[in-house]
């Protein structure tokens, strides 16, 4: 590269009235320099007041045009063309690079080498500052967070004031933008807000770059596997997709959605802060309009929008919706199968093979399921009960062995069990039955009555009823009968009435003592 001569400040030390000897000792120059420069000044008649306001570029263009520039005599790729394939999965700049040094070897044209064909492009693309994506690939990532800043909805009846947060999505390569109102941060509004997401990019990607929340991430240590929520895990497979969270606190790991989250505090959060929203549909409405415009605005420093060039350049890229969505699902860890063969969820039972009864299995809950799992083996599935239910069971026939002892209770084996205990018992197991609308609410209380004579014995709880019975409650329950067994009053009842048995005859003296038998 050549040189250039400072022609603009030898023109101006000339008007201060020095020499061409002078100038070039005191700025270093060489002689024949300085006196090129004047001499191509008074060939042009040019003078210090005619290039005051010019830069020294255009004073040395001026002086000497031409000098200095030297066309390549390489042939020139299209370095737009370029640029947009390495946006490409898989293009690099070495691939380029041979395809070009192909194409110039077929014309019989001249190409330049791997080393400058690099240089030329990273000068192109500062050039057209688009830099911001260069790393990035189009159709290939996807980057999610909380929005720090919220909003806020107001109940019109009692004008109550509750918090609204954000979740913020962005494709890195277009810059296209998501947002979607919740009114809380929990792990089932994380899932249906990816949900939500994909169903708006109308496609999935390959990678999910979140952030190390607990919703999502349950450790992500220095070394070693990243451990995820096994839900997000789920529902990133659903899509396809791996979940490669930034590193702890590195938010350039992600700094697209961080770009993404001030914009939307201007574009969303501030533009919107006049307005009063009384529904969370309402203030998604009014956000997916802010949105709208967030896209389409035209870049400052690339040609389009983040609209156009995700229908032109990303869209095609992503991979279709799967057939059926991602149903919500949550995770309960840790449940023993009790002896019946059951785990309890929400105070309703579940059947679990009888193999597992005594361990301890992970229950996965969806708005119409739950299933039992012992490590990755899924054990058995059944239909969730009606929210509010209590004391009902959902048993599989597989899930129990043969055998009557493992068959589900109904009133006529409990009754049959009462019958063999007394008549007292069955009384009380009869009342109960009778107090309910149906007889399927009755089991447990009637089983609970029933297993105390496991503790205290068959005769002892018999007795027992039989004094509960006595008393003024018609239908005597476990919360009856355990204090009379735990107090022993069973006991002394039975006792009396053993004494009432001998005594009720009296003690009669024989005839001889009052015939004068005795002496």
């Amino acid at each position: 590269m050549v040189r250039k001569i400072r022609a603009k400040l030898v023109l101006r030390l000339r008007a201060e009235g020095l020499s061409g000897r002078a100038i070039a000792a005191s700025q270093r120059m060489s002689r024949k320099s300085v006196t090129a420069v004047l001499e191509a000044a008074d060939t042009a008649s040019l003078g210090w007041d005619d290039v005051t306001e010019m830069c020294d570029g255009q004073v040395y263009e001026l002086l000497f045009p031409g000098r200095g520039e030297h066309e390549s005599v390489f042939v020139q790729p299209d370095w737009d063309q370029a640029h947009r394939e390495m946006a490409r999965v898989g293009v690099t700049l070495k691939l380029l690079h041979g395809e070009y040094t192909d194409s110039c070897a077929a014309a019989g044209e001249p190409a330049m080498g791997y080393d400058r064909f690099c240089k030329t492009y990273q000068r192109h693309v500062l050039v057209t500052g688009a830099a911001s994506r260069v790393g990035h690939k189009a159709g290939q990532s996807v980057e999610v967070d909380w929005s720090g800043p919220t909003m806020e909805l107001i109940n019109p009846t009692t004008g109550e004031v509750s918090k609204v947060y954000l979740f913020v999505a962005c494709l890195p390569f277009s810059r296209y933008g998501f947002v979607w109102a919740t009114s809380d941060m929990k792990q089932d509004t994380w899932l249906r807000a990816h949900v939500a997401m994909f169903e708006f990019f109308a496609g999935s990607v390959p990678r999910i770059v979140p952030d190390n929340l607990k919703t999502g991430v349950v450790k992500h240590p220095r070394e070693g596997e990243v451990v995820l929520n096994d839900a997000y895990r789920e529902l990133a497979g659903h899509y396809s997709a791996a979940v490669l969270p930034g590193r702890v606190k590195k938010p350039k790991d992600k700094a697209s959605v961080e770009n993404t989250v001030a914009h939307v505090a201007t574009w969303v959060i501030a533009a919107l802060r006049d307005e009063t929203f009384t529904s969370l549909p309402g203030l998604q409405a009014a956000i997916d309009e802010r949105i709208r415009g967030y896209n389409a605005e035209p870049f400052q420093k690339r040609p389009g929008s983040r609209t156009v060039v995700f229908t032109a350049e990303e869209l095609p890229l992503l991979k279709p919706l799967p057939q059926v969505g991602f149903e919500i699902s949550r995770w309960v860890y840790g449940r023993t199968v009790a002896r019946n063969g059951h785990v309890v969820w929400e105070k309703n039972q579940y059947s679990v093979p009888f193999a597992h009864i005594g361990e301890q299995v992970d229950l996965r809950i969806t708005d119409r399921v739950l299933q039992a799992y012992r490590g990755q083996e899924r054990l058995t599935t059944h239909l969730l009960l009606p929210e509010g239910s209590a004391g009902q069971w959902r048993t599989n026939d597989a899930d129990l062995p043969a055998g009557e002892k493992y068959q589900p209770w109904d009133a006529a084996r409990v009754r049959e069990w009462a019958s063999r205990i007394g008549a007292s018992v069955v009384v009380v197991i009869n009342r109960i039955f009778e107090s309910v609308p149906i007889d399927e609410q009755g089991l447990d209380a009637a089983l609970a009555v029933l297993r105390l004579s496991r503790r205290f014995s068959g005769e002892r709880l018999e007795a027992a009823c039989q004094l509960a019975l006595a008393g003024r409650v018609r239908s005597p329950r476990y919360a009856h009968l355990q204090p009379i067994l735990a107090t022993g009053q069973d006991k002394l009842t039975a006792l009396h009435q053993r004494e009432d048995a001998v005594d009720e005859g009296g003690y009669v003296r024989g005839a001889d003592y009052y015939a004068g038998g005795v002496k």
